[in-house]
């Protein structure tokens, strides 16, 4: 099992060292209790479930210390206690017992990776994975992935207004990626017709990047052949896929609507709509998932732990892949309540990164 060595990890209190069992079985009944049903729990029905006999006198004055170290709160004056973030690492890295996969679930997760196998592309694996994945942890699940060098079959110009144009790049797989080009003033259409021969006479079954050194060769010996404003479509558009700011990974998301699931009260059903903003928000959830790349094994990203998602209250649990050579490629995993069953979901996550890796020959 990976170990899962957390980003910004909230120093605990000095004190946490020092709880004693019967402290330490209160919290995790607590902690259990929220991750279970999402409510606060009272001393009263603590005093049920603990193995000690215990008062439910006793049990508010262990609460009392557990307040005082900052590891569970009351939302309200006279409701039961949830655990705080820093509560809920403190279980996360020194309490909670990580379970297993059931065989029936890592069938699942295999059978339906194996399906798609190598005869679809990368995506379409990744894809499956997302599904599995959201489907057994009844979260959103994410993956971040070096975008695909699809061998491209095909360009065509769409003009969009007198300055702007969309390029259409058809790849042989299928796939299909629009750019927005500026054009140079006065653009005829039968300069991005003439642009467009130009460019698929010479790019079919090329990557982006060999395209690219293609089209800067062919530009500069055939410059004689070419309309003025042909010729600055095409270099336009060569510039345009050189990268420039634009990221080369790309963020896919699967899920959204178990997240919607089980939602006790309004402020349960804002917390989600700030997460859905959230995840519209992707250049934010790549730079998060992008900082779990280098990691060694599942890491868990609690509430406020990151920035991203301190508003909705959202917990990431993510782990990195890698392709044939050993290379870290991508990251997987879920994004949901801080009440995600983190000892369920942990394996799962391990699991589906250890497949992938697999099936790209990792």
């Amino acid at each position: 099992m990976a170990h899962h060595d957390p980003i910004n990890l909230m120093t605990p209190p000095a004190g946490l060292a020092q709880l004693n069992e019967r402290s330490r079985e209160i919290f995790r009944q607590i902690v259990e209790s929220y991750l279970a049903t999402g409510e606060p729990v009272g001393s009263r029905n603590i005093s049920r479930l603990i193995a000690v006999p215990l008062s439910p006198a006793s049990v508010r004055n262990v609460m009392a210390d557990l307040e005082q170290l900052g590891l569970i709160y009351a939302p309200h004056t006279s409701a039961g206690r949830l655990p705080t973030e820093a509560g809920l690492r403190f279980f996360v890295d020194a309490l909670m017992q990580v379970g297993d996969m059931t065989e029936a679930e890592r069938q699942s997760i295999q059978s339906q990776l194996a399906s798609v196998g190598r005869a679809q592309s990368v995506e379409a694996a990744l894809d499956e994975a997302l599904t599995r994945l959201s489907g057994l942890t009844r979260a959103a699940a994410v993956v971040l992935t070096a975008k695909s060098n699809t061998r491209l079959k095909h360009i065509e110009f769409v003009r969009l207004e007198p300055e702007r144009a969309l390029v259409v790049l058809v790849g042989e797989d299928g796939q299909v990626e629009n750019r927005v080009l500026a054009l140079p003033p006065g653009v005829p259409s039968s300069a991005l017709t003439e642009a467009s021969n130009f460019l698929n006479a010479r790019i079919r079954g090329r990557t982006l990047a060999e395209a690219r050194l293609v089209l800067e060769t062919a530009l500069a010996r055939d410059r004689a052949e070419l309309d003025q404003l042909s010729l600055k479509v095409i270099s336009a558009g060569v510039a345009s896929w050189s990268g420039g700011d634009s990221d080369d990974r790309q963020l896919i998301v699967r899920g959204h609507a178990n997240l919607l699931e089980d939602l006790h009260a309004l402020e349960d059903l804002e917390r989600v709509r700030r997460l859905f903003d959230d995840l519209e928000t992707k250049r934010g959830v790549v730079d998060l998932l992008g900082r779990a790349e280098n990691a060694d094994g599942v890491r868990i990203f609690i509430g406020s732990e990151n920035k991203l998602f301190s508003l909705s209250g959202s917990s990431t649990i993510v782990s990195p892949y890698s392709d044939a050579t050993g290379r870290i490629v991508g990251v997987l995993g879920v994004i949901g309540p801080t009440r995600l069953n983190y000892a369920r979901v942990i394996p799962t996550v391990d699991y589906a990164a250890r497949l992938v890796s697999r099936l790209l020959g990792g």
